[in-house]
């Protein structure tokens, strides 16, 4: 009998110390989160909320800047002097000024073609144009059909020179820098950079040349890029949105105000001695056409953006590409920002205005808050706050904001309106990469000066495949992406929490952003392009 009893007792005073130890824990849990868990997330939300003030005044005025330039500006031709060049009886074509065209490419097998053709078909006088190939690729058989491609043109007359390397040092910079050493380059005033996927057209240098001839203070001027493949997939109609906003509102509002955005590292004009001056090209960072353009700015140097002048490019469509090139492009103004920001506070060449603009809107609003802000607040605050609803977001910051923010930029690409949920959810998982990248170039860690060429796929873009064979081409470890994923299905937990016990109904916003997460982590987005 007292076997009996004492196996009896013993289930009753486990589950006893069982429900003492759960009520222990939750004392310790509340006590933490009374005192650390709650003022910690206050204090994170409340960083948040400044960082998207800062962006969204600097959205609002860069809007506001472009509309009142569309509403009551002048043209170019009317604001500042432009003169076509003519052909004169006596003088021939040395009115013209010798111009350097210069074509960076790396294994470039489906667009080598499209590019030199382009370059070559540029209209200016035969004796005054020098198309400069530099070519870096590593992989025998396209060097040689670049070099085939080079001479046959220069069998028509073209001056064109093929150039190449013993090494890859400093990637395009170096290549760039590498190409203007050669004599026959030292006479040109002026040096045109055309990536390898851009086909610009033929009047190219007749619209931008005469801006730099006649006006002495422009050292650079930009044109416009337009896609030819943004229809490819939903990725790169994603792309052209966030693009289009870009050259529609970030490069024309800093060129009005300004005279001062940063360089695209392609499609654009430099006038030699603004570039020498500089110090030329530099392959500190990963954003080396950034750079220049900052310290040529630095010298006093002024910039103009020609928003009617439209080069054809590709977008990347496959989301391999497409990250490593956002790492790029993430990473490299970050760690930029660290090199120059105090070189930028010591000059004496330009305006306060003008340091404040480059170091607080160009560069920490635009290049680190913006990435920042985007993760943190929608992808981590938000979610936390359903888990722990003592701390509140208002309304203004989830709802009026973001909604204002979204129509700014979908402004840019009217035809594109109706996907902005799909935008605005895309982008947010982007800006984990974003971020992780921006805290690699802010703190110079490991990847800081990772370049990767971002692939083209030119023709074979448009090679249609059934969906069954284009995706058992690429093996699943290949495509998951475990952060994505990992967050995806933590941001779809909160969402559950949410609809069951939340007061915030954020469930139908975490949701879709847990959808696209776990999208993106499987890779099932962008095109899938066979190897072979």
């Amino acid at each position: 009998m007292e076997k009996l009893s004492t196996m009896k007792i013993l289930p009753e005073l486990l589950v006893g110390a069982q429900d003492d130890i759960a009520r222990q824990i939750m004392v310790i849990w509340n006590q933490a989160k009374v005192s650390l868990v709650v003022p910690f997330l206050r204090v994170f939300v409340y960083i948040n909320l400044v960082m998207l003030i800062m962006l969204f005044t600097e959205k609002v005025y860069m809007a506001m800047v472009v509309a009142f330039n569309m509403l009551f500006g002048k043209k170019l031709e009317q604001r500042y002097k432009f003169e076509p060049f003519e052909d004169d009886v006596e003088l021939g074509s040395s009115i013209y000024p010798l111009v350097l065209v210069q074509v960076p490419m790396f294994n470039e097998r489906e667009v080598y073609q499209l590019s030199i053709g382009a370059a070559c078909r540029l209209s200016w006088p035969s004796d005054r144009i020098v198309v400069q190939v530099l070519d870096d690729s590593t992989d025998p058989l396209i060097k040689s059909m670049v070099e085939m491609e080079c001479n046959s043109w220069a069998s028509k007359g073209t001056n064109i020179h093929y150039q190449v390397r013993d090494n890859r040092k400093g990637y395009k910079a170096g290549a760039l820098k590498e190409g203007l050493k050669h004599d026959y380059t030292k006479q040109c005033e002026y040096v045109v950079i055309f990536d390898a996927d851009f086909q610009p057209e033929p009047d190219f240098l007749t619209q931008t040349i005469p801006f730099l001839h006649h006006n002495p203070e422009f050292g650079l001027v930009q044109a416009r890029w337009k896609f030819v493949n943004s229809n490819d997939c939903l990725m790169t109609r994603i792309q052209e949105m966030s693009l289009d906003y870009h050259f529609k509102v970030e490069q024309e509002s800093g060129s009005i105000i300004h005279a001062f955005f940063g360089f695209n590292g392609t499609a654009g004009v430099w006038r030699m001695a603004a570039l020498n001056e500089a110090g030329g090209w530099k392959d500190r960072t990963t954003v080396e056409d950034m750079d220049l353009a900052v310290r040529a700015s630095l010298k006093g140097w002024k910039f103009l953006y020609i928003g009617s002048l439209m080069v054809k490019n590709e977008l990347p469509s496959v989301l391999k590409a497409y990250r490593y090139q956002q790492h790029r492009w993430s990473c490299g103004p970050a760690n930029l920002f660290r090199k120059m920001v105090f070189e930028i506070v010591k000059n004496k060449r330009v305006t306060w205005w003008k340091k404040l603009y480059v170091l607080y809107s160009f560069f920490f609003v635009r290049k680190i808050v913006a990435h920042i802000v985007t993760f943190t607040l929608y992808c981590v605050a938000i979610p936390a706050t359903v888990l722990i609803p003592e701390v509140m977001i208002p309304s203004w910051a989830t709802i009026y904001i973001p909604t204002i923010i979204t129509l700014l930029n979908a402004v840019g690409t009217p035809r594109s309106f109706y996907l902005v949920v799909f935008w605005v959810l895309f982008e947010n998982v982007m800006s984990l990469h974003r971020t992780k990248a921006t805290f690699i170039g802010l703190f110079e860690t490991r990847r800081v000066n990772e370049w990767v060429v971002t692939e083209k796929l030119g023709d074979a873009s448009k090679v249609k495949e059934a969906p069954q064979q284009s995706q058992s081409r690429f093996k699943i470890g290949e495509r998951i992406l475990m952060l994505e994923l990992c967050l995806g299905f933590v941001i779809f937990g909160c969402a559950c929490y949410d609809l069951a016990y939340g007061k915030y109904h954020y469930y139908i916003y975490l949701y879709l952003q847990a959808i696209a997460f776990i999208t993106m982590g499987c890779g099932y987005i962008g095109t899938q392009v066979p190897s072979s």
